[in-house]
């Protein structure tokens, strides 16, 4: 690919373009929603999933004149808008997780539950990891979810949550020592990464 050709095709090019031709911001709905749909389906459930997509690309839509054109990415920033609006939420999220943690019955995932019996531990561990996520200060669990559930790097977080870098390290590692003060030595993250249904 030469590099004219991706450097209209990066996501900056794109919203500078959807600013004389707003048809062409589908685009960046079109590559980036099905990642950010997924990540705030893990987070909210699949109803309040479906509003706050909408809302995270309605909002880029109309802040795209001030979107930062020396960032070809515009993942991290979509990710951001994405969490300020999880935040409107947080009660459901944290609400979810008690009852995981209560019941051991995901309310997000429960559709999709296989029932056998190799389950039954994975359940208890989700059900102490569900407690653990609930208990944590919004940031760290933001900062922690974005590393895990929508695989952002360190700098990608800073970016989405308008944090520096060294305080996405230092949330993210807060929350790792409480959910390993938690959960034992397991690692927080390997197992957040493994359920599906968190």
């Amino acid at each position: 690919m030469s590099e004219s050709a991706r450097v209209e095709g990066d996501d900056a090019s794109l919203i500078e373009r959807s600013r004389r031709e707003p048809e062409a911001f589908a685009e960046i709905f079109r590559r980036h929603a099905p990642d950010i749909a997924r990540y705030v389906r893990r987070r909210l459930g699949t109803e309040a999933a479906d509003d706050v997509v909408g809302e995270t690309f309605l909002t880029a839509f109309r802040q795209r004149g001030g979107y930062d054109l020396a960032r070809p990415n515009a993942r991290p920033w979509l990710y951001g808008i994405a969490s300020n609006l999880i935040g409107r939420y947080v009660r459901t999220e944290v609400q979810q997780l008690r009852i995981l943690e209560r019941t051991g019955t995901d309310p997000v995932q429960a559709s999709f539950t296989e029932r056998s019996d190799e389950r039954l531990s994975a359940m208890a561990s989700r059900r102490r990891l569900a407690g653990a996520l609930a208990a944590l200060p919004r940031g760290h669990r933001d900062a922690l979810l974005l590393v895990a559930w929508a695989d952002l790097s360190y700098p990608e977080v800073a970016e989405a949550l308008r944090i520096r870098v060294g305080t996405v390290r230092s949330r993210v590692n807060r929350a790792r020592t409480k959910l390993k003060k938690e959960l034992g030595e397991v690692n927080p993250l390997a197992m957040i990464s493994e359920e599906p249904g968190l």
